[in-house]
């Protein structure tokens, strides 16, 4: 049915659907921009795909093409169950880049191992969710053109840490990401910002090292983990300022849960710290902002602290829930909504000073309907 396609000496093949054999097109990156997303996209038969461009995550790729084929429904999404309600296939040695199949792997001295993760719902499901996920896809970047793949449009490859402190201070991102891929010290001078005595500073530096990182985990993600690995050590060391550690390893890992997830569970054990549960709390709930399904099943865990003596704690703990959308958490939740105490949430480069009271209406709001 296909005809194969020569680039030097090797074999490639237009992509197709492994459930009905049709030919799909690029995968596009949907307008929602999530911390980690990837990109999408759907067959005429209903199939729908998410592209692993590393190969290493098909298990954030498989979470990916269900949720967007429950068009973006996390509650339906978790509520079905494989082979009953969808099948799933892989397509190995994707170049997304090229929009090719390289079934030996290697393309131009480079290893092809990017990976497509298809879904296909049961009709009855397809017919609820099929008309959003048009919708988003016609509203979709048609090309590969994320922080993954772009270069300094100002032709710089390195940054002053004088202008990187001046970035960071104004919360302008961009011209960070487009170095990030090719200046070896941004890392470390972004690292030492996050200790900065500034709250608002702190915050914006953490949040621009974790997208920072994000691009630089595209091709070297052993240099993230090796900074992760170092934050933790300065959080364990009792004698480190803390604060800008705790932040940044929450950014870091809600930019590209899919490679760093696995750390997660190293904040865990800091909750049982009076002293570092808000800050831990603060993180974990960032994760969750970006993927709540990697925390969801962990749900139970966070209600003790909805009741904390700390209203730090029972701010975050409840800015949590919200995030995680644990309707379990509804009637804690409105327990909370008279609680005049205030504390600091960060988002967006700005940080508002807000009522546990209205995080936990906010949190209520963004909660999905109980299981039946």
């Amino acid at each position: 049915m296909f005809e194969s396609k020569f680039v030097g000496k090797t074999t490639t093949l237009p992509p197709s659907c492994p459930f009905c054999g049709l030919l799909i097109e690029r995968p596009k990156e949907l307008t929602t921009h999530r911390p980690g997303e990837m990109p999408v996209g759907s067959c005429a038969c209903g199939a729908v795909y998410a592209c692993d461009e590393t190969g290493h995550n098909q298990g954030a790729a498989m979470i990916e093409a269900l949720v967007f084929g429950c068009n973006m429904d996390w509650d339906l999404a978790w509520s079905l169950l494989p082979d009953e309600d969808y099948k799933q296939e892989i397509v190995e040695h994707y170049d997304y880049v090229r929009h090719l199949i390289v079934p030996g792997g290697f393309m131009d001295s480079r290893r092809i191992s990017g990976v497509l993760f298809f879904v296909r719902l049961h009709q009855d499901v397809l017919e609820v969710t099929a008309n959003g996920i048009r919708q988003r896809l016609e509203r979709a970047n048609t090309s590969p053109g994320s922080a993954r793949h772009r270069k300094s449009g100002t032709g710089k490859t390195s940054l002053s840490k004088q202008e990187i402190e001046a970035l960071v201070r104004e919360f302008r991102v961009e011209p960070i990401l487009d170095v990030a891929g090719q200046d070896k010290k941004l890392i470390r001078n972004l690292q030492r910002l996050i200790y900065s005595g500034d709250d608002l500073f702190r915050k914006r530096a953490a949040e621009v090292l974790g997208r920072a990182c994000a691009v630089v985990a595209e091709e070297d993600p052993g240099v993230v983990s090796k900074l992760l690995q170092g934050l933790f050590y300065a959080i364990s060391d009792t004698a480190s300022f803390t604060w800008g550690a705790f932040e940044a390893i929450g950014e870091i890992i809600s930019y590209r849960p899919d490679l760093f997830a696995g750390y997660v569970a190293q904040l865990y054990q800091f909750l049982a710290d009076g002293t570092r549960r808000a800050q831990a709390l603060q993180a974990i709930g960032r994760v969750a902002l970006a993927r709540p399904d990697l925390l969801r099943k962990h749900t139970f865990h966070f209600f003790a602290y909805l009741e904390d003596p700390d209203p730090t704690v029972r701010g975050h703990a409840a800015w949590l829930m919200g995030n995680l959308g644990a309707y379990e958490a509804k009637d804690d939740l409105e327990k909370l909504m008279d609680d005049p105490r205030e504390l600091y949430l960060y988002e967006n480069g700005n940080i508002e000073k807000i009522s546990i009271g209205q995080v936990a209406s906010d949190a209520l709001g963004k909660l999905g309907p109980r299981s039946a």
